[in-house]
């Protein structure tokens, strides 16, 4: 009698700053400020945020912190995953990019598998990106401000850490008032948080730099703002105010 040999996991790296790390599927992979991936120093940072595991022929990515969320993404489908606390996503795309933020520090990076199998769990993923898109009267005034404040990543190569600029200096980027610049912000977070987006709702327990980056990290992964749009930024009198609220 002949025994099949188990399958091999398949192989899984993430890169982050330039570096490739293995990872190895008889062991879990944690990321945070400690652990198999340590990013830095960052006090506002979880010492383990994500843990990388193979369990039941799956890789799960899972969010082992008690109160950073991450935005978890693939890039060709547009397909996004908010990842709370306690709980996981298998990895079923070929590559996704993960982004989370800790403090004034936002983070970046991608996750490979070498034998994607997005065919057996799309269903897991939320579709955030082009339905949430097409379904809401964005202006050009607030795409203009939320690409303000997505400017760094967009320019940033590769994966690490990005300083999403606060609300003052990203209207002065583009000559707005402080004011009018927060309303521009309020009512996209606003919008979004009606639409089920989570993050997006201000309060004592959302600090403004958490939803800025969380705005940021939905932008992105949902093509809302994109590096084909940056040179308006320098033209910003070009856009007009057609918002009435």
């Amino acid at each position: 009698m002949t025994t099949e040999a188990a399958p091999s996991a398949p192989r899984l790296t993430v890169e982050y700053e330039g570096t490739i790390y293995e990872v190895n599927p008889d062991t879990p992979f944690d990321i945070g400020r400690e652990g198999d991936l340590g990013l830095d120093h960052n006090p506002y940072l979880h010492r383990r945020l994500l843990r990388l595991a193979y369990e039941n022929d799956f890789w799960w990515l899972a969010n082992v912190g008690g109160g950073i969320g991450a935005t978890v993404y693939d890039q060709a489908t547009r397909l996004q995953a908010w990842l709370g606390p306690s709980s996981r996503v298998p990895l079923v795309f070929d590559q996704v990019e993960v982004v989370f933020t800790a403090g004034p520090c936002t983070y970046r990076l991608a996750i490979t598998n070498d034998h994607p199998r997005w065919q057996e769990g799309i269903q897991d993923a939320e579709a955030e990106g082009d339905t949430t898109i097409r379904e809401v009267g964005w202006t050009a005034a607030q795409k203009l401000a939320v690409l303000a404040l997505a400017e760094p990543m967009l320019l940033r190569e590769g994966f690490g850490v990005v300083h999403i600029p606060s609300n003052a200096a990203a209207a002065e980027r583009i000559g707005w008032a402080s004011k009018r610049f927060e309303k521009k912000v309020d009512n996209v977070c606003a919008k979004l948080d009606r639409l089920g987006i989570d993050g997006m709702r201000g309060g004592v327990r959302q600090h403004a730099s958490g939803r800025r980056a969380r705005l940021v990290e939905w932008a992105i992964s949902a093509g809302f703002v994109t590096q084909a749009d940056l040179s308006l930024l320098d033209n910003p009198d070009a856009v007009d105010d057609d918002e009435a609220a």
